[in-house]
């Protein structure tokens, strides 16, 4: 009985008040992230919230549905929008059922990277891990150029 009061507890902790499900989804590619530990973006300038750029090969750039192909091999991964040019997906942890947005933009020869969780203050560092396992997958498919930096 203790371990199920431990995890309701950390699941309220975690979550907050917010009930991700009744919140309607609205683009957030281009917008900073705010100031709480659920977040990384491409473009973020804060340290905290910074990834590195994710900067195309010249395969990449004619590559988009198989970049949207290998983001939905993420774990948990559901493609709910897409178009020529952008996709969201939704990936909902195994464990809890918790909402994460992952959202992809190509803007020339880069692509915008955004990793958000619906709910909480602190993700434990599950978006950078999320970001960084699909700039894994772009780099060994030779879609992105292999970078020094590990954000």
């Amino acid at each position: 009985m203790k371990i199920v009061g431990f995890i309701t507890a950390l699941s309220g902790l975690i979550t907050g008040c917010a009930d991700p499900q009744s919140t309607p989804w609205q683009r957030q590619i281009d917008t900073p992230c705010d100031n709480k530990s659920h977040c990384v973006s491409t473009i973020e300038q804060r340290e905290k919230f910074k990834l590195a750029p994710f900067m195309l090969t010249p395969k990449g750039i004619q590559s988009w549905a198989e970049i949207i192909a290998l983001a939905q091999t993420l774990p948990g991964a559901k493609l709910v929008e897409h178009d020529d040019h952008y996709f969201h997906i939704e990936v909902r942890s195994a464990m809890f059922g918790f909402i994460d947005d992952f959202e992809v933009k190509q803007q020339a020869q880069q692509l915008h990277v955004r990793s958000i969780s619906r709910s909480g203050y602190s993700d434990f560092g599950v978006n950078r891990k999320r970001a960084q396992q699909f700039r894994s997958l772009l780099v060994e498919q030779q879609l992105i150029h292999d970078t020094a930096t590990s954000n």
